[in-house]
């Protein structure tokens, strides 16, 4: 029967209290985090009578020019609204600034001595501003991107055709994108006002 090495014992301890302060270092970040369900049934901000369903849909969306933009715009509003439209008294108003940039994404040599474009993207990019209807006062401002890609046959009818459906794609995915975002920045104007 042999004695326990001390050098072993000294550093087999060392490690066992690095590694329970690590884990009480770890445990005490994570007890301050404020993580919640975004769709919870709590409101949104604290002075809130109403859950987030109804503060999101008591969003006022103002008016747009373009096409896209009002695609953007009408899967905002169903989104925002759970399919009932625009709040006949809106409790926030957002602005939305829409660009498109199309742009061809790839060239392929065909039988003559010229590119042909056989692929694009359109890129819809939003800047967007949350008021205060009351007040007036900007709750909050942002700015999101999506792209979605088409192919371009030789046909020009089919070609713009595959672009509006490319415009009508990434619409529908950068309204769920402002949707979450807004949602996102009430809660943080909750926080400050509180």
């Amino acid at each position: 029967m042999s004695l326990p090495d001390p050098e072993k014992t000294q550093v087999t301890r060392s490690l066992r209290r690095m590694a329970l302060f690590g884990l009480i270092a770890c445990m005490a970040l994570v007890s301050a985090c404020t993580i919640r369900p975004l769709y919870s049934s709590a409101p949104l901000s604290p002075g809130s009578q109403v859950g987030p369903t109804a503060e999101l849909a008591s969003i006022g969306i103002k008016p747009v020019k373009t096409r896209y933009a009002q695609q953007i715009r009408n899967n905002l509003v169903f989104g925002l609204g759970g399919g009932q439209g625009e709040p006949a008294s809106p409790v926030y108003s957002l602005e939305l600034g829409v660009t498109e940039l199309v742009e061809s994404a790839a060239t392929v040599q065909v039988a003559t001595d010229e590119d042909e474009p056989t692929a694009g993207t359109v890129t819809l990019t939003s800047a967007y501003t949350l008021t205060d209807a009351k007040t007036g006062a900007i709750v909050s401002t942002g700015k999101r991107a999506i792209t979605s890609s088409f192919d371009r046959p030789r046909q020009e009818f089919a070609s713009y055709r595959a672009q509006i459906d490319a415009e009508n794609r990434a619409a529908r995915e950068l309204a769920e994108a402002l949707h979450l975002a807004i949602a996102q920045d009430l809660v943080k104007h909750g926080k400050k006002t509180s």
